[in-house]
């Protein structure tokens, strides 16, 4: 269907959103300043956007104690991957197209940091120590060079209420058992048992 409002062009769009403010560009940097090493120090998480050959993109979470990414530089970092579910698809995009979008969120702060560059992976048991946690060295290593890093204004968080938990709704759970059993024709006693293996996991294997 022929959309009439759809937007096929940067002149319509910049009609619609407009020019940014002349200082609103300074905040670009090319390297890691050290107000942003600061703040990924203190960042416990993160989401890591990659994309595969094609352009198919994925975003996967990552997140440990404040300070899990490791700085080497003023345009390196170290991300360790450690034990999941094994479908590995950011690391194998990662393989075939080593860009990369990464935003560091500090819980109860507004402000996130975008950090865009290029990944590769290591497996270099230096590193991999250097990363450990829980006395277990990382599985995999991300290595990420800086090509663009800035702060994100707040307004999203403010919009959403994020950090505000007089706002959060009744948490939602997610039964892994329900949605796998219900996959391969088990019954509620298959879901049970999943969900029982997940809460033992979660428990036993971070």
């Amino acid at each position: 269907m022929n959309d009439p409002h759809r937007i096929t062009t940067i002149e319509q769009l910049r009609a619609l959103i407009g020019e940014p403010h002349p200082l609103v560009p300074q905040k670009l940097w090319r390297t890691l300043e050290p107000a942003a090493m600061d703040f990924i120090r203190r960042s416990p998480f993160l989401v890591l956007a990659t994309a595969d050959a094609a352009g198919n993109q994925d975003v996967s979470p990552k997140g440990d104690g404040p300070g899990f990414v490791a700085i080497e530089d003023e345009r390196t970092l170290l991300i360790p991957d450690r034990k999941g579910n094994k479908l590995v698809f950011g690391l194998q995009n990662i393989l075939v197209n080593p860009h990369v979008g990464i935003l560091f969120l500090i819980p109860g702060t507004e402000e996130t940091l975008r950090v865009n560059g290029t990944a590769e992976l290591t497996a270099d048991p230096t590193i991999l120590q250097r990363l450990s946690a829980r006395g277990q060295p990382a599985l995999v290593a991300i290595r990420v060079t800086v090509e663009e890093c800035f702060f994100h204004c707040a307004k999203a968080f403010k919009r959403s209420q994020l950090w505000r938990p007089d706002t959060w709704p009744q948490r939602q759970p997610i039964s892994f058992g329900k949605l796998l059993a219900a996959k391969v024709g088990g019954d509620e006693h298959m879901a049970e048992q999943i969900d029982r293996f997940v809460e033992e996991d979660y428990r036993t294997n971070l």
